[in-house]
């Protein structure tokens, strides 16, 4: 206690008393003084002043700004703090607002603005681009928001008068509000069908800023976003051999805290915690000497030369952010998010208008994803993926996530090599786990979807212990996993393989006890890897309320998880046979599987199988 005292006396309480806060208003003046009773105008103004230990409180309104800040904070105890006033409503917008629409015909309008509207960059002049973009240079970041709703791009004038019903996961009974736009040297016009509604008497705005907070400087630390709204950016395409820039977006550094804010309507990418430019940007694209691997492996030794390493980037903390309405990811990082935590973030609604594609698409996607832990998350209604860790996610730990209506799977782990591990996860979509990879350890999870896996004749790295420092390279040896107390249930499409029968053709052992497996669901051939009930079909299903997610089951729990597995530590998982390392949690401390789904304690010797370790009696539970 003494000591605690001192501290505090001596190192904590001088930052505090040095410190200042400055505030942010609509009726501000940037010429003020920024204090309470004199504050500025725009964040950004504040964001060129604030320094290590200062805050930046930002008052109730609509900000259409980017916030570039100067400097960055110097530790957790030293950081600059960029917050929403307690129980205002703050909205950091890319976008402006349009009026004086013209009317046409079929329900179209046109508004003509001039090209200085934009400032220095017309998001309606700028195509989407980027490595393993697969609709190249067909569309635009930019976007045109009714009432807060996106509507969609079409490729021609005609199809705005006469516009196809254009169906997507987001209206699948089809829509017709669209827009097309026409830049020449000195005006931008945008012809929209906004179908019944009047532009004049709705809220329209569109995208012309590229991002909403991000430094243009590297190397900025130790920076906290709070509690604010941001929206409707015209983001760029994020591939990751390019620099990465969403709504929010942390710029190669380190430490960055981003908390219960609420970020919607992003072209392309709500946060990126992403690799910077001259390491590398779309190399692909530009530079057809190399197919895409030989090209990301050349990003990956130019950002070990740029300082990729645990004392210099990553390690941020992305938590109770609501994340929706994005085209490419809800979060996204290539290398920036090592050593980083994700966790009780709500993300959905992330490429449901599918006007384009490419390989780099779902709620979480994250390349280099060494000593992440994702952890407590609910992600659905997805157009890909819910989780994407591609290449080195050694070391990452991926718990106690709930995931379901996700297009393509719940998870996908792509050419990473172990040790990693899933454990306690609900995943209830049609896919739950789509592999190619080596070295995972899958414990106590629910998987309601089938399990897939392909090879892949890739070389990709694998790292030092808890280090970006590069061991060796290998092809993907599939094999290798740990399944330990996860309940499979099968489904009836036949083209789907549920349990564990597509690890039949591993390459390396796959090790399994004590699962569950039902309604279909198949063990590996000639191996006990636990009990098969085929007559029980609990024909899983979620009931979402205002307040509330609720998993459902024709059977009751203590029914469907009847029985006990046995304890899970490092000693019982082993070694992962290309790494050599055991399995650890991110703070390298040896693994113990303790908890359950709810943060519940696990009995030691004689775990439920499951993610659940107090089985309720009913047969609807509260998972969010």
């Amino acid at each position: 206690m003494r000591k605690n005292v001192i501290y505090w006396m001596y190192f904590l309480l001088p930052t505090l008393l040095s410190a200042t806060e400055y505030h942010v208003s609509p009726s501000g003046n940037d010429a003020g003084t920024g204090l309470s009773d004199n504050p500025f105008r725009t964040i950004n103004h504040a964001a060129q002043i604030a320094l290590p230990g200062d805050t930046v409180t930002v008052h109730a309104g609509t900000y259409r700004e980017w916030v570039n800040p100067l400097n960055g904070g110097e530790s957790d105890w030293k950081r600059i703090l960029y917050r929403a006033a307690e129980g205002e409503r703050v909205e950091l917008k890319g976008s402006e607002l349009v009026t004086g629409w013209k009317k046409e015909k079929n329900g179209v309008w046109k508004v003509v603005l001039p090209n200085r509207f934009f400032g220095d960059y017309n998001p309606f002049n700028d195509k989407l681009y980027g490595d393993w973009l697969w609709s190249e240079n067909t569309y635009h970041t930019a976007d045109v928001y009714l009432n807060d709703v996106s509507l969609y791009e079409v490729t021609s004038l005609e199809k705005v008068f006469t516009p196809d019903t254009i169906r997507s996961i987001r209206d699948p009974q089809g829509s017709t509000q669209c827009w097309f736009a026409q830049v020449d040297a000195e005006q931008t016009t945008i012809y929209a069908n906004f179908g019944e509604a009047n532009p004049n008497k709705e809220t329209v705005e569109v995208s012309v800023r590229p991002t909403c907070f991000y430094p243009t400087r590297e190397g900025l630390n130790y920076i906290t976003i709070q509690g604010f709204h941001v929206s409707q950016a015209a983001t760029q395409w994020a591939a990751p051999t390019a620099e990465q820039v969403g709504m929010i977006a942390t710029h190669w550094c380190k430490g960055w805290i981003i908390e219960d804010n609420v970020i919607k309507n992003s072209r392309s990418n709500g946060i990126t915690l992403g690799k910077e430019r001259s390491s590398g940007h779309n190399l692909e694209c530009n530079d057809k000497r190399l197919d895409g691997t030989l090209h990301y492996i050349e990003v990956i030794f130019n950002v070990l030369r740029r300082g990729w390493s645990k004392e210099n980037i990553g390690s941020h903390i992305v938590r109770n952010n609501v994340i929706s309405d994005c085209e490419q990811t809800g979060i996204c990082g290539s290398m920036g998010g090592a050593f980083s935590e994700i966790y009780g973030n709500h993300i959905y609604n992330i490429l449901v208008k599918q006007q384009f594609g490419g390989a780099e698409m779902a709620g979480i996607k994250l390349h280099g994803a060494i000593d992440t832990y994702i952890h407590n998350n609910r992600i659905h209604k997805t157009g890909n993926y819910g989780i994407w860790l591609d290449w080195m996610a050694q070391g990452a730990h991926v718990s106690s996530n709930l995931f379901y209506d996700n297009a393509t799977s719940d998870l996908f782990f792509e050419v990473d090599h172990g040790p990693y591990i899933v454990d306690n996860n609900i995943a209830l979509s049609a896919y739950s786990v789509h592999e190619n990879t080596d070295g995972g350890a899958y414990l106590h999870n629910l998987f309601g979807g089938s399990i897939g896996r392909y090879d892949d004749a890739r070389y990709t790295p694998y790292h030092l212990n808890h280090s970006t420092e590069i061991k060796g390279f290998r092809t993907i040896t599939e094999g290798d996993h740990r399944f330990y107390n996860n309940v499979f249930v099968g489904g009836t499409n036949e083209k789907q393989q549920y349990g564990l029968i597509m690890f039949d053709a591993s390459q390396w052992p796959i090790y399994a006890e004590d699962n569950l497996f039902y309604n279909g669901a198949k063990p590996m051939t000639g191996k006990e890897q636990g009990k098969v009930t085929e007559s029980i079909n609990p024909n899983l299903r979620i009931e979402e309320t205002a307040d509330a997610v609720y998993l459902v089951s024709d059977v009751d729990w203590q029914t469907l998880l009847a029985g006990k597995g046995k304890g899970i530590d490092a000693a019982r998982l082993g070694i992962t046979k290309l790494t050599g390392f055991r399995f650890e949690h991110t703070d390298g401390t040896p693994y113990v599987l303790r908890m359950d789904y709810f943060g519940k304690e696990r009995a030691a010797q004689s775990p439920a199988i499951g993610p659940l370790e107090n089985i309720p009696s009913s047969n609807r539970l509260k998972v969010w």
